[in-house]
């Protein structure tokens, strides 16, 4: 049932705030997030957090701090507020396809008479690229990594986003295509305590030593010139592989055609530039030589010989099933109750919600582009009460029941979280990705056979679709690697279920 729409209070918009169009030009100036040119309303509310928590009226007196005593600092945490982006463990599948298959393997192979690779991920948020790097990394190198020098460099704009990257702990939201297996593997349960998500992990220090974290703007890649607190000259060093993936989109044409020249200008020969699924532009084929690989686009420098052996499928390695027996199991989910009250949010998220354009259009598309951007900000609860309150009047949409699930996860709800993952399996019996988590969900609960079947059901719906295919809310994962990934855990966990797959794979 919807909640009442008093709790709703409207932001007020931009062109309401005479000051904002000043505060606009100098955020698009320091920055070079021209992505914000035509969104006034979204940067506003935005801008609005800020003026809340320094008690500031409207964006003339906002602006004034900035200029003043503190400005510096305050800067910071402006840009925190507008650049922190999503980021989750091992995003778009296809390109750790090739990363595994393809890119790496012929990196090594090149560098295996000097050992060193240097990495520099551009924009990495708060680390969980780079860090998906050092696992692959480690896979593929094995015992030799401790012959080897690996440099991987995250950087980003934004402070608080590297201060959470240093910190290497990750709740249920980041760590959301991960099955428990993987899980165990790469990272180490965290006890819950006082502003820590539920069910939070910290990734091992064999990974975590191997990514060191810097501030960077990219504007200083074509502008050593950068305003008060930027960075100070451009990065120096070349690369082996450089990834800037979905950092492109903030800035005008100009701006990023300089920028992609001056990333391949610090790629060593025969290395790769990786970028977003959207962003490549026949441009770049001025500086790099563009080379299409399975689902994805990379580049290379002028003159690089290509080769033209396809990527083999990539699948993060699955825990051992004997290990998977060792780890501590989580106590048993209670059966969901038929009604179930809402619980108390946590206080930080009582502030009144904004409704904009995007809540209210007719597609569910739009609420979770909303629900996505707040959940990746770490406002998971602001998140989960903008849905629930949204949810009412589009019960029966599936993949707004699933991000329930999802959210309700994050915040250690997790009978909600099945009472969710249910009720999307009730409205869509397809849906591949609500049956997989559903499984992943019962299987760390101890209870298998329940678990077995929700996963043997995500690996039959995927065994029917063509491979390639890409799931939706899947983030990226295609069929293949999802039926690969359930198999996996089927084995580990048992059940006749799992005998079941087992003998239809061979």
């Amino acid at each position: 049932m919807t909640r009442p729409p008093e709790r709703l209070q409207r932001a007020p918009l931009a062109g309401a705030d005479p000051g904002f169009p000043a505060l606009k030009e100098q955020v698009i100036a320091r920055t070079g997030h021209n992505y914000y040119i035509d969104k006034d309303d979204l940067l506003h509310d935005r801008v609005r957090r800020r003026l809340k928590i320094c008690g500031l009226p409207d964006c003339t007196a906002y602006l004034a701090r900035l200029e003043g005593p503190g400005g510096r600092e305050e800067w910071a945490a402006l840009e925190a507020e507008i650049t922190i982006g999503e980021t989750f463990f091992f995003r778009y599948a296809e390109q750790f396809e090739a990363l595994r298959g393809r890119i790496l393997p012929e990196l090594i192979a090149a560098r295996g008479n000097v050992r060193t690779l240097r990495i520099w991920s551009a924009g990495c948020s708060t680390g969980a690229e780079p860090y998906s790097l050092a696992i692959l990394i480690r896979d593929l190198l094995g015992e030799a990594l401790s012959d080897w020098s690996v440099t991987i460099l995250g950087t980003d704009l934004s402070v608080e986003a590297l201060a959470t990257a240093r910190e290497a702990e990750f709740g249920p939201w980041a760590l959301r295509t991960l099955g428990e297996a993987d899980r165990l593997r790469w990272f180490r349960r965290l006890p819950a305590r006082s502003g820590r998500p539920h069910g939070s992990y910290a990734l091992r220090p064999v990974y975590r030593r191997m990514v060191r974290f810097e501030r960077q703007n990219l504007l200083s890649l074509i502008d050593a010139a950068q305003p008060a607190g930027g960075a100070a000259s451009p990065i120096g060093p070349t690369y082996d592989l450089i990834l800037c993936r979905n950092v492109l989109i903030y800035f005008n044409a100009d701006h990023v055609n300089r920028i992609v020249r001056a990333l391949g200008q610090r790629l060593q020969p025969g290395g790769w530039l990786l970028i977003g699924h959207a962003e490549p532009n026949p441009a770049f084929a001025q500086w790099l030589e563009p080379v299409a690989l399975p689902g994805t686009v990379a580049y290379r420098p002028a003159g690089t010989v290509l080769e033209v052996d396809p990527p083999a499928p990539f699948m993060p390695p699955l825990l051992e099933a004997a290990a998977v027996e060792q780890a501590v199991p989580l106590p048993p989910l209670p059966e969901p109750p038929q009604d179930l009250p809402p619980a108390p949010m946590p206080e930080a998220s009582r502030e009144p919600l904004s409704v904009d354009a995007a809540i209210e259009a007719a597609e569910p598309a739009a609420l979770i582009e909303t629900v996505r951007r707040l959940a990746d900000a770490g406002e998971t609860a602001q998140a989960w009460r903008l849905l629930q309150d949204a949810i009412g009047g589009r019960g029966t949409e599936p993949a707004l029941r699933y991000y329930e699930g999802l959210l309700a996860l994050d915040l250690g709800r997790e009978v909600e979280a099945e009472r969710a993952l249910r009720g999307a399996l009730f409205l869509d019996r397809g849906f591949v990705m609500a049956h997989y988590q559903l499984g992943l969900l019962l299987a760390r609960h101890g209870r298998r056979d329940e678990a077995a079947r929700a996963l043997d059901n995500a690996l039959r719906l995927a065994q029917g679709l063509p491979p390639v295919t890409i799931l939706p809310e899947g983030d990226g994962v295609s069929a293949h690697l999802l039926a690969e990934n359930a198999r996996g855990i089927l084995s580990g966990i048992g059940g006749p279920p799992a005998r079941e797959a087992a003998r239809e794979s061979e």
